[in-house]
């Protein structure tokens, strides 16, 4: 890879720009919002790869940065990842932000940065923390403009078609994201690379924007574009066809996951892909914010096993929910399991699996018939940690700390929610007996 190899940039046309400003904010941008979402990549002075957040609204593409980093420090780093110097947790940052990238495309990548390199103020009380470049900058500039307006005027862009190369821009552009509106060209970046187009044709409702024009909180669709590279508005596995409507989901295991209190709730579905992914590293939502979870423990997350296959498979034919399906179903949830299927045998499983004749097909019922053994693999004790962006969320001297916790599972069957600690009812979505005696005084806030 050649080394300060220069790349020719451009400006965003007037089109371009105004359509990724509604895609983004909608037809409205309240300075309020975007106020709120106008920060950098900071990290905590008293924990070297954690990131802060100041105020509500850009955790949205924070907490999937944050987790993408964790596994680059914890998983990709042979010393102690949470003594991580200067130039080793920009290193980490500069791979996450990488990795999000490159998900989104295969051919081109897109970096975008402020056109302008004349800081006019500078905004610390504000941003009181460590950036990649030193204190962040406010890029307005007073000629009648609004601050929003003068930022994406100045926007520009370098396109690359190779990962090495989009490295070297990211690395030669890394200051720029820790200055004032770094967070909000890094999510730029994102779009333009997955381009505006393919973005809208993935999102289940395109009028709506990925953050929300009141209250500036993310969409679904955002966080899964950054987690997956795909900005599918459901959580579930693969699609579902509801009522004659497509609704795509997660398609594959991610590389980190997802875990919402809104399950617990019943107002959403966290499928198999995101509870399961590739490293123990989920993002964590609840009504309004957005942490980090992860463990050290890579036993908690597994490859797909056959009986995980089979009720991931079960249930893309229960649309509902139900934790059944029609009687009549059987027959393809077998051929799609690439189990005998012979309409004789498959005669046979209706009359023993709906002895009642009812009509249907308990999952339980189902999984004891072909998958009877299941045995699972993961330990019945590990550490987590926990981090959460916001500074006025954290306990004590209110500074962006990880918080660790002994974990033991009980039993899988038994699913024991509490009420009083939010943090335990999400994680109970995947480990229904799950215990966490936490370090230090009280409990990680969800919020």
């Amino acid at each position: 890879m050649a080394e300060n190899r220069p790349f020719r940039s451009s400006s965003l046309s007037s089109q371009l720009n105004n359509e990724l400003k509604k895609l983004v904010w909608g037809t409205r941008l309240k300075e309020d919002v975007f106020h709120r979402w106008s920060q950098g990549f900071v990290f905590s002075d008293k924990e070297p790869t954690a990131l802060e957040q100041y105020e509500g609204g850009p955790c949205a593409v924070l907490a999937p940065v944050q987790a993408f980093l964790l596994r680059n420090a914890v998983f990709g780093h042979d010393g102690d990842w949470r003594q991580a110097t200067v130039e080793l947790r920009s290193l980490f940052l500069l791979a996450a932000l990488r990795d999000i990238i490159s998900q989104c495309a295969t051919s081109k990548w897109v970096v975008a940065f402020p056109g302008t390199q004349e800081p006019n103020r500078i905004d610390e009380e504000r941003l009181g923390g460590d950036t990649i470049g030193g204190p962040s900058t406010n890029l307005a500039e007073n000629e009648g403009k609004t601050e929003e307006a003068h930022f994406h005027s100045q926007i520009r862009i370098i396109e690359v078609e190779s990962i090495d190369d989009l490295e070297e821009v990211l690395k030669d552009k890394l200051s720029s994201f820790g200055d004032l509106f770094g967070v909000i060209l890094f999510f730029y970046s994102v779009l333009l690379t997955k381009g505006l187009d393919q973005v809208k044709n993935e999102m289940e409702d395109p009028n709506e924007p990925l953050i929300d024009e009141t209250h500036g909180h993310g969409s679904q669709s955002l966080i899964n574009l950054l987690l997956t590279g795909r900005a599918v508005s459901n959580v579930w596995d693969n699609d579902k066809d509801v009522s004659g409507l497509k609704l795509q989901g997660i398609n594959k295991q991610p590389l980190v996951g997802f875990l919402t209190l809104l399950e617990h709730l019943r107002y959403c579905e966290v499928g198999w892909f995101l509870k399961c992914p590739q490293y123990p590293i989920w993002v964590l939502g609840s009504e309004t914010h957005l942490t980090v979870l992860f463990s050290r423990e890579r036993k908690l997350c597994t490859p797909e096993t056959p009986e995980a296959a089979a009720k991931r498979v079960f249930k893309s034919f229960d649309p509902e929910g139900n934790n059944f399906i029609s009687s009549i179903l059987l027959g393809d949830v077998l051929k799609a399991l690439d189990l005998f299927s012979d309409p004789e045998y498959v005669d046979l499983m209706k009359r023993k699996l709906d002895s009642e004749e009812l009509g249907i097909i308990l999952l339980s019922s189902f999984m004891d018939e072909f998958y009877p053994s299941e045995e699972s693999v993961t330990p019945e004790a590990f550490i987590l940690y926990h981090y959460n962006g916001l500074k006025r969320s954290c306990p004590g001297e209110k500074v962006v700390v990880y918080r660790d916790g002994r974990a033991t599972l009980v039993d899988f069957e038994v699913k024991m929610y509490s009420e009083n600690s939010p943090i335990l009812t999400c994680l109970q979505t995947k480990w229904p007996g799950l215990e966490v005696e936490w370090c230090g005084d009280g409990v990680p806030s969800l919020n």
